[in-house]
């Protein structure tokens, strides 16, 4: 059966949607091939043979070669048999050939919607690919719409087709940060999952890889792996304390991340509405490490435990308060970075034993 309307626009969907043809065609074969099978009960085994050539599709049905028919769906006597192809035996398959016309009302039944099922399937795939290639780092997304019952923020990322519909979640947005219609932000792509309606594309507003990510996008040092982020912990909206470490001796990383009159981080600051960002150098040295990490309190002395992960620090007097800082943010931010429980004494306590 000729069918040159549905070669034609299987290359018009590849050349203006680059959607393949033989995703499109393996999508329609399948439909009709189940459509045949509805509409006759018992039969098993359909195929459609596809000549991209002549643009010619043809359907049969294979049927087994048996003295006694018990399953007219799926068998055939000999004689018959015979008729199609002269040398079939008993245990042999033969391929009958589907009428025309029927194969041509199932087709038009059939094909219109396989192809619009199948270009929103593709279209689906290929917004899906284009965002799994963007896991892990930063989008930009304008807000389309907030639901004042959760408190969760709908924003539009991407262009075009390839271009799909985000939630930002209450507990991914920065507290205190209003996001209103219309508004865009950055947003990092935490994952990205297969959904029914199209992918499921999970962003964050307070996740550490957006300090991370933005930083990269704002330090060349960084972007070009000459300075490298150790490692960030993060309470968004409030404060962040970041480890960095340089691989040549003769470029500061601390100074490369703050840049000149701290334009930098400035506008990083300003990205992320007004939270403070702690650069500290990282040292392999857990005792130096952790040490960096209590900035801006100075630190006298670190007695590393002698089993797991824990010491004690040892600060001026004076510099409790700040080494712990507000409800034990500095302190609890320390201990995220380094990895190790950090006890906290002021220098009297060490006077004292």
């Amino acid at each position: 059966m000729k069918c040159d309307e549905i070669f034609v626009a299987l290359s018009m969907l590849e050349k203006e949607r680059g959607i393949p043809q033989d995703f499109m065609m393996e999508k329609i074969v399948q439909a009709l091939t189940t459509a045949y099978k509805k509409d006759h009960p018992g039969v098993e085994n359909v195929f459609v043979d596809v000549n991209e050539a002549k643009k010619d599709l043809r359907m049969y049905v294979q049927k087994e070669v048996v003295e006694e028919v018990e399953n007219p769906g799926s068998q055939i006597t000999l004689a018959d048999a015979r008729a199609i192809r002269p040398a079939a035996g008993i245990g042999d398959t033969v391929n009958l050939p589907v009428d025309n016309v029927e194969f041509g009302r199932i087709a038009a039944g059939n094909g219109k919607q396989v192809i619009i099922q199948g270009l929103r399937e593709a279209e689906r795939g290929m917004v899906y690919d284009e965002f799994n290639s963007k896991q892990h780092e930063i989008l930009t997304g304008t807000v389309t719409r907030t639901d004042p019952r959760t408190g969760n923020v709908s924003l539009r990322i991407g262009t075009g087709n390839e271009s799909t519909e985000a939630v930002l979640l209450l507990g991914e947005q920065v507290p205190g940060e209003e996001l209103v219609e219309g508004q865009k932000v950055k947003v990092y792509v935490v994952e990205v999952r297969r959904a029914t309606r199209g992918p499921q594309v999970l962003i964050s507003r307070t996740h550490p890889g957006l300090v991370k990510r933005l930083f990269e996008l704002e330090v060349p040092e960084i972007y070009d792996g000459i300075v490298e982020v150790k490692s960030i912990a993060r309470e968004a909206g409030s404060r962040t304390k970041m480890a960095v470490w340089s691989n040549d001796p003769d470029v500061d990383p601390i100074g490369a991340c703050v840049g000149p009159k701290g334009q930098r981080v400035g506008s990083i600051v300003e990205e992320l509405r007004g939270e403070k960002i702690d650069i500290v150098k990282y040292s392999e040295d857990p005792a130096q490490f952790i040490a960096a990490a209590l900035a801006p309190a100075d630190v006298v002395d670190v007695w590393m435990a002698d089993e797991g992960k824990g010491c004690r620090v040892i600060v001026p007097d004076d510099q409790l308060s700040l080494a712990i800082g507000k409800e034990g943010q500095n302190a609890r931010l320390a201990a995220r970075l380094t990895g190790y429980k950090i006890d906290i004494k002021p220098a009297s306590y060490k006077d004292a034993e």
